[in-house]
């Protein structure tokens, strides 16, 4: 199977790149983008399609389809029902905003090949499960695409290593959907740690909700609107079940390796974007870890982790039964807790502290997706970008492997290796199901 041809960079890219306007730090979110000014012209507006239309897949239609900059032109699903009905739907809300009876501007597709051999699509939103990002989003990259790719980064070390080669190497703008990075309160968070608010910061906790366990599920046959041979895509065969096709994936490493990777990067994201260095020189880790003894579930329920940085500085990463939901940042002279939604601190007087003239700013953005629209048009990375999305992922999985293991384990960040524990490495990489390849 070939890859997308390389040299794919159509009359549109060449236009966006050559109309990039410069954004200066912050971003903010101008009154055109929310609405408040007519839309750009079709031939400015940046054409989109939404790769996967589950949970995620349809919470971005509904935050990118009121957003003047763009368009989305494209859905695509395995399943060809839900490919159809989103296509309806995106139509649907065109039309409402135009005032017009109808709206016909948006495909629907079952094969993300398809929708990247066309030249008005200038950028891609990947909402598939773990299993596919690596291989999407490379191949998007290829065709001349920009990328806006759901959390976990991918499903393995190398094939992130891999995406983020392929991402400079093709000049790609590539979001990742830690979003956390556009809410202020995980920003300030990150600049009191980062600035020396919270004096020496000594220890990082991080929570998030934990695993399941799913009953077994007898094969069964396939629905006729679905491609499964498709929805399996690299991972290995198996037989179909409905129990597996729906969000229940998450909770089988064939797809994902369950929410100590793809709901832990969130606050192992923020951890690392207030505490650098946790992502620097050799990590010691060592976990224990809970997991299902029957059913089709095969990734942690529980887990404790903890991480040891050069200087000390220790990461502390549990599921939400063994400690407070969120991320917090301990130092010798105070402490922040942020959550959606919320942020704590003591002293209380931290909350009010903003970074003085001089110190650490980290990028403002308020609005994910806008944010990414605005790197689409400027060539500036987004406040997500490729490598951060990368090192979160990492930890998250170098996180679930020492929870397999009965040893204490050496992560060398530069060299993205375990020492001295070959075991533990053979975890970090994955054959692909013929015919796919990144």
């Amino acid at each position: 199977m070939k890859t997308p041809n390389t040299s794919n960079y159509r009359n549109r890219r060449v236009f966006l790149r050559r109309a990039a306007f410069a954004i200066s730090a912050p971003f903010v979110v101008p009154a055109s983008v929310l609405g408040m000014a007519n839309r750009a012209a079709p031939s400015n507006r940046i054409g989109l399609a939404i790769l996967g239309l589950g949970d995620r897949g349809t919470q971005h239609i509904s935050g990118f389809a009121p957003l003047p900059e763009c368009q989305i032109l494209a859905v695509c699903d395995v399943y060809r029902s839900k490919a159809e009905k989103y296509r309806a739907a995106v139509d649907q809300r065109y039309a409402q905003a135009t005032a017009s009876d109808s709206y016909m501007g948006c495909t629907a597709y079952t094969d993300f090949r398809e929708v990247l051999g066309r030249s008005d699509i200038d950028a891609v939103v990947i909402t598939a499960p773990e299993n596919w990002h690596g291989i999407m989003a490379s191949w998007a990259a290829k065709a001349g695409k920009d990328v806006y790719c759901e959390k976990a980064l991918t499903l393995t070390v190398g094939e992130g290593r891999q995406l983020v080669e392929v991402i400079r190497n093709h000049g790609c703008i590539l979001q990742v959907g830690t979003q956390q990075r556009s809410d202020r309160n995980f920003r300030h968070a990150c600049e009191l740690a980062r600035n020396g608010y919270l004096g020496n910061v000594h220890t990082i906790r991080v929570s998030v909700p934990g695993g399941r366990q799913l009953p077994a599920a007898s094969p069964s046959p396939v629905p006729p609107d679905l491609d499964y041979d498709l929805w399996l895509g690299p991972a290995p065969w198996t037989p179909y079940s409905e129990t597996k096709c729906t969000y229940n994936w998450y909770f089988m490493a064939d797809y994902c390796a369950g929410w100590i990777q793809s709901w832990g990067v969130h606050h192992l994201d923020i951890a690392l974007w207030g505490v650098p260095k946790l992502a620097e020189g050799i990590l010691t880790l060592k976990g224990t870890g809970v997991f299902p003894d029957k059913g089709m579930a095969d990734t942690s329920i529980q887990w404790n982790v903890e991480a040891l940085a050069p200087d000390g500085t220790k990461l502390i990463f549990t599921d939400d039964s063994q400690g407070k939901h969120g991320c917090r940042f301990e130092g010798d002279e105070g402490w922040v807790h942020v959550v959606r939604g919320g942020i704590t601190a003591e002293p209380a007087s931290l909350l009010s502290q903003t970074p003085r003239p001089g110190e650490l700013r980290l990028p403002e953005s308020n609005h994910h997706q806008v944010n990414f629209l605005a790197s689409i048009r400027s060539r500036r990375d987004p406040v997500s970008t490729v490598e951060s999305g990368h090192a979160a992922t990492t930890l998250s999985l170098i996180a679930d492997i020492a929870t397999r293991s009965e040893t204490t384990l050496l992560w060398d960040w530069r060299k993205e290796k375990f020492l001295r524990n070959e075991s533990a490495n053979r975890f970090l990489k994955r054959s692909f199901r013929s015919p796919w390849a990144m």
